[in-house]
């Protein structure tokens, strides 16, 4: 067995995880990359992430992926620990990854399990159990998994979780994908070892708090919001938290009716707060309509600018 891996310090709060913005050229687009971070850092994040679903990081090539990092790093001028999706369809090519972030200082992991190509047969729970405790192994930061069955396929259960961090002293935080009540059944199982944070664009955010959560990891598009009800539970304002979470929470579930949807309209909320545009797309699944984009506006208009 390892020693135990560096901390990450206290993860806890509401992490806004980057979109993906591109120019003209079907490039990265630099500018509105660095305003996210900018907008992170000024309203009040804990942390950074990247790399993840909202990033449409399936888009991306390995030397983008890099690009990102190295540039939320550069941007958050190491004012805020940054989180790194690592994904890759082999151990070795996550393996690599996660060391080339940890040398671009990630403060923390989050692995997600390798996609199965189309047709291949579903694997069972201890492959994924070994697949992750082999990816783990030996690195030097704190990691998590992203056991999201209901957007991956795949999870492991609290039991294999718990199994897992015996065998691997630096998997020591979780990322969840699921509702209140089977989030706080893994929190009953697993808490005690490590934070657990959920993520759906903050739904049931209060629930999810309730439960145990340590907090959350969202796209920007409302993530300061969600940082003041976040504060205000924490404070045990429980007047004020209800009352800033029903205000958001209309927006949250217009863009959470698939990833399709977040990427075409939460991305988009999140550009007009921040006075930029979406002009250029790649790869699009889900085209804006008029009326889409009319409901878009409003909630943009109704949040108000992002930091």
């Amino acid at each position: 067995m390892s020693a135990p891996a560096k901390s990450a310090g206290a993860i806890a709060g509401i992490y806004p995880i980057l979109y993906a913005y591109f120019d003209r050229d079907n490039r990265l687009d630099r500018a509105a990359m660095r305003r996210q971070v900018e907008a992170a850092v000024r309203g009040g994040a804990p942390g950074i992430a990247v790399l993840g679903l909202a990033t449409e990081v399936n888009k991306l090539s390995r030397a983008e992926r890099e690009q990102v990092i190295g540039w939320a790093q550069e941007d958050s001028g190491g004012a805020l620990p940054l989180a790194v999706t690592v994904s890759g369809p082999t151990v070795q090519a996550q393996r690599e990854f996660a060391q080339h972030a940890i040398e671009r200082g990630a403060a923390w992991l989050i692995l997600q399990p390798p996609v199965r190509a189309h047709g291949e047969p579903a694997q069972s729970e201890s492959f994924y159990f070994d697949f992750f405790a082999d990816v783990m192994a030996g690195l030097d930061v704190t990691v998590g998994i992203q056991n999201a069955p209901g957007y991956l396929g795949v999870g492991l259960s609290p039991g294999s979780l718990r199994a897992l961090a015996a065998q691997c002293p630096n998997f020591r935080v979780l990322k969840g994908e699921g509702p209140a009540v089977t989030i706080a059944e893994t929190i009953a199982q697993i808490g005690d070892l490590m934070p657990v944070l959920n993520g759906r664009g903050g739904l049931e955010l209060l629930d999810n708090l309730r439960a145990g959560c340590a907090g959350m990891i969202v796209a920007p598009d409302c993530f300061d919001w969600q940082q003041q009800v976040y504060a205000a539970y924490c404070a045990g304002d429980l007047e004020r938290a209800q009352a800033l979470y029903q205000q958001v929470l209309p927006a949250i579930v217009f863009v959470m009716q698939s990833l399709d949807t977040l990427i075409c309209y939460g991305k988009r909320i999140a550009a007009w707060r921040m006075g930029i545009d979406v002009d250029y797309e790649r790869d699009v699944k889900l085209a804006p309509s008029s009326f889409g984009l009319e409901a878009a506006r409003r909630f943009a208009r109704q949040l108000g600018p992002l930091a």
